[in-house]
């Protein structure tokens, strides 16, 4: 029996061997010509390569080479292969942008800020252009610009300008065979444990055969994993001196659709609030319309982003201290003193504070995309939806917005939603479809006219947060982001028969829209139910005054009992009239008094300082969502939720 820590130092020295030896593969192939030998998929003889990546490079013949004097087992070399071409496979995309950028570089002129014309030719240029985000472009172009500033030219390609990348510290098993690795149910818990039982060195430096033994690791299985689900060969990684295993799996799951929606919920990204989203319907006929209850849901996580806020600054204040320091002992080792001791060790102690606020906050991303994702696949399921829309932005780059604003937005974490999204929907059968993200908060959803954007419903000052409808005969008002949601819904449904599948990423995309297509969505009125009749037969009927008073009184509602008369204790000519019945509470949903059409109404806030954020209070406790329709009864411990809506109680 290994106990943690024992178990750790072996799975270390294994991943030595095998990051050793892939960095020595990389390398060695680390040219461009090289790059494109082993992407175009076809050996020096003109036969194809295999798609394992250790095979085709020993097709290749770009073997890894086994350290002099040691001795390891030929599943280890190819674990280590596999990891070598894997990373070599994977900047050949990365070469192809940079080529692409290179080739259309602007001489005389700012390449941060391209024309049409510009753009146009730096996605024809490159492979798949169009589909690329410009982000991908611009990180590229920062990224050669600082090569120029250092060297006074531009570089040859990726070859010249990124040294070659390591063979990362994990070991992937699903290279080797059973000869080295193997993974089955526990007998007794099989839905709950497995076992792992992977050959690994008894020392640093293994010499001989003997010095390889079997090891047996048994974990739990995290609740994700069904009982009925596939396991596959997993992957060993060290963090914090702890063996963590990056387990696959394999589940049947209903096929997702790529057309034919008839239902469908929108989501639209927000800074305070989220996410907000509703549903959808497509109705039928020659000309299929739109149709939505216009009710939105939310997902407001103001306390956990305001503490996300609060670490990316502690961080920034970490690094801003940390480079100072290091620019001090530069400073003292180029005029050829030594380094104050004193300095360096406040150096190392910013440093290592740092990688832990950095931690934190990919925890909390982390717990973020993840709440996210199972508020859009729960909504949808509750629902009966079959898709999930969600808008592009990809592209997105905060500028013009202040230093503050535009950090904020640029540290979301919409990439990582969109993933955990995708992994959520997928064991359900639900599509999940990025649609293009421009003029989805510009043109109104009912008559399709430009939006005026101000800040508040009751204020006209221009600003980003309320958007109104100029047009007279349509006058819709309502939040920037409800009317967001709308739009791309709307625009999802009407364009699903031009959905493709992007194969580099495995999502469906809209990637283009028809202006002729684009029609304005329906808001049907709500048939409301008659109120029941109260009189004396009915003396539990609902006699609440929140709507609106008749015009006239109603046969058998007028109190029938006379004033009584007049006691000397009352000063008037009679007493009062009875009081009658107490007031009761609605009991039907349509009597109660209609809320505004966001629930959030009041102007952007200044700070983004949520009440109760430095009370240490937890994550759950800072999230407020909508209750998913008929699964909020079932699964109640889902969110700390809090209804937009309440329901009043019933009076018993």
């Amino acid at each position: 029996m290994l106990n943690t820590a024992a178990l750790g130092e072996r799975v270390g020295w294994l991943t030595t061997l095998v990051e050793s030896m892939a960095a020595g593969v990389i390398g060695g192939h680390w040219s461009r010509t090289e790059l494109t030998q082993l992407a175009s998929g076809v050996g020096p003889s003109g036969e194809r390569l295999p798609s394992n990546a250790w095979m085709a490079l020993r097709t290749l013949g770009w073997t890894a080479t086994v350290p002099e004097g040691l001795y390891v087992p030929d599943r280890v070399r190819r674990v280590a292969e596999e990891q070598a071409g894997r990373v070599l496979r994977s900047a050949e995309w990365r070469a192809a942008i940079l080529d692409a950028v290179l080739t259309t570089w602007p001489a005389g002129a700012d390449p941060m800020k391209r024309s049409e014309e510009e753009w146009a030719a730096l996605r024809a240029a490159c492979p798949q252009g169009t589909a690329a985000p410009a982000s991908v472009f611009r990180s590229r172009t920062r990224q050669v610009l600082r090569f120029t500033t250092a060297h006074r030219r531009l570089p040859l390609g990726l070859c010249e300008l990124e040294a070659a990348p390591g063979g990362g510290h994990q070991v992937v098993l699903a290279a080797a065979d059973k000869q080295l690795a193997t993974l089955v149910r526990c007998e007794d818990e099989p839905a709950r444990y497995a076992v792992l039982t992977v050959r690994l060195p008894v020392r640093p430096d293994p010499r001989t055969r003997s010095d390889w033994r079997p090891v047996r690791i048994r974990f739990r299985l995290p609740p994700t994993i069904d009982a009925t689900a596939a396991l596959h060969a997993p992957t060993l990684r060290l963090r914090g001196g702890r063996l963590r295993l990056d387990l696959a799996h394999t589940t049947g799951v209903p096929k997702t659709l790529r057309s034919g929606h008839g239902r469908a919920v929108a989501f639209d990204y927000g800074l305070n609030t989220l996410l907000t989203g509703g549903t959808l319907t497509l109705t039928g006929g020659v000309q299929p319309a739109v149709l939505t209850d216009g009710q939105p849901v939310f997902l407001r996580m103001d306390g956990v982003l305001a503490k996300a806020d609060r670490l990316r600054i502690h961080a920034e204040h970490l690094w801003t201290k940390a480079a100072h320091l290091e620019c001090l002992l530069d400073g003292q080792r180029v005029l050829g003193r030594c380094p104050d001791t004193l300095t360096a060790a406040k150096l190392a102690v910013l440093r290592t504070e740092h990688a832990r606020v950095s931690k934190r906050r990919q925890r909390l991303n982390a717990e973020i995309a993840k709440a996210a994702a199972r508020f859009m696949v729960d909504h949808a399921r509750g629902w009966g939806a079959s898709v999930i829309y969600l808008e592009d932005l990809r592209d997105m780059e905060a500028r013009g917005k202040g230093r503050t604003l535009n950090t904020r937005l640029s540290s979301s974490v919409r990439g990582q939603i969109v993933a955990d999204v995708r992994h959520q929907a997928a064991r359900h059968g639900i599509a999940v479809v990025i649609v293009p993200a421009r003029g989805t908060s510009k043109y109104c959803p009912r008559c399709l006219t430009a939006f005026r954007h101000h800040t508040a419903p009751d204020n006209t000052r221009a600003g980003w947060k309320w958007a109104t409808c100029p047009n007279t005969r349509c006058g819709y008002s309502a939040d920037r982001d409800v009317a967001a949601w709308q739009r791309i819904g709307a625009r999802g449904l009407q364009h699903q028969h031009l959905t493709v599948l992007d194969r580099t990423t495995g999502t469906y995309l809209i990637r283009r829209t028809v202006q002729e297509l684009d029609r304005p969505v329906q808001h049907p009125k709500p048939t409301h139910p008659a109120p029941p009749v109260s009189g004396p037969q009915n003396s539990s009927a609902d006699r609440t005054k929140e709507g609106p008073t008749r015009d006239r009184p109603v046969p058998r509602q007028r109190r029938r009992v006379p004033a009584p008369p007049a006691t000397p204790a009352s000063t008037g000519p009679g007493g009062k009239r009875p009081a009658g019945r107490p007031p009761q509470q609605p009991t039907h949903r349509t009597q109660r008094r209609r809320g505004r059409q966001a629930p959030h109404t009041m102007s952007t806030p200044n700070r983004h300082q949520p009440t109760g954020t430095r009370l240490g209070a937890g994550f759950h406790l800072h999230t407020h969502a909508t209750p998913p329709k008929q699964r909020a009864r079932r699964n109640p411990r889902l969110f700390s939720h809090r209804a937009e809506h309440p329901a009043p109680p019933r009076k018993t």
